[in-house]
């Protein structure tokens, strides 16, 4: 497991509690996208300036992982493209950006959201000349 993975997972086990950051994931034939979004104030200001993250309380970030079932698990490639829209149908472009830490790879995007703004996502993951569609919901908190 890459860095930025065990410090973004031990920022939230401190932070949350165990129900709530059950394991996300959805697979798509020999894909499993794993995702999580959360405030980016879980992550440590270090590592938010490594990565150039901003860090606000009005700020989520999104984390995205796909990885090849046939191969282990292994992380592949991917272009990810999409959007965060809230229920005022006020829509945002999500801009990712990849994180490469030895055999792991991470797409990450941020996203402005106000205290308990839910927001439906869809985003359009291309990997291994295929197109599937992630789509999840995620209510944001300001701490």
């Amino acid at each position: 497991m890459g860095k930025f993975y065990q410090i973004l997972c031990a920022s939230i086990l401190l932070c949350v509690s165990l129900p709530t950051i059950a394991e996300q994931f959805q697979d798509f034939g020999n894909l499993q996208v794993h995702y999580i979004a959360l405030p980016s104030t879980f992550i440590t200001p270090n590592i938010a300036k490594h990565y150039g993250i901003k860090r606000s309380k009005y700020t989520g970030v999104i984390n995205i992982t796909v990885l090849d079932k046939t191969a282990k698990l292994k992380a592949v490639s991917a272009e990810l493209t999409g959007s965060g829209d809230n229920l005022l149908g006020q829509s945002q472009v999500l801009e990712f950006k990849t994180i490469v830490e030895g055999d792991a790879i991470y797409y990450i995007a941020t996203y402005p959201f106000g205290n308990e703004e839910i927001v439906n996502f869809k985003i359009k993951i291309n990997s291994q000349n295929k197109t599937n569609i992630l789509k999840f919901q995620h209510k944001f908190y300001v701490d």
